[in-house]
């Protein structure tokens, strides 16, 4: 299941590449190449901690990252404060 917090790297129309959020029918930004569009992507999706799905041309999810952290818990000895 995609996650509402997600980029999308999707082919477009036109040709190229088109880097979503999920659920959005507009791209944020659009590549000529795939590579650039998950390059791009990758980074926003580092910097923003989200998930990263990347499609072929037959719309189908190739591969998915996910660059979101998670909040580390205090370490208490022995389970005590």
């Amino acid at each position: 299941m995609k996650s509402k917090k997600s980029q999308q790297v999707v082919p477009n129309l036109s040709g190229g590449w088109s880097v979503k959020s999920y659920g959005s029918t507009r791209a944020f930004k659009t590549f000529d190449t795939q590579g650039e569009a998950v390059a791009w992507a990758r980074s926003k999706s580092k910097r923003e901690g989200l998930d990263l799905y990347v499609h072929g041309r037959d719309g189908m999810v190739r591969y998915k990252n996910s660059y979101r952290t998670v909040p580390s818990s205090p370490q208490h000895g022995n389970g005590r404060k």
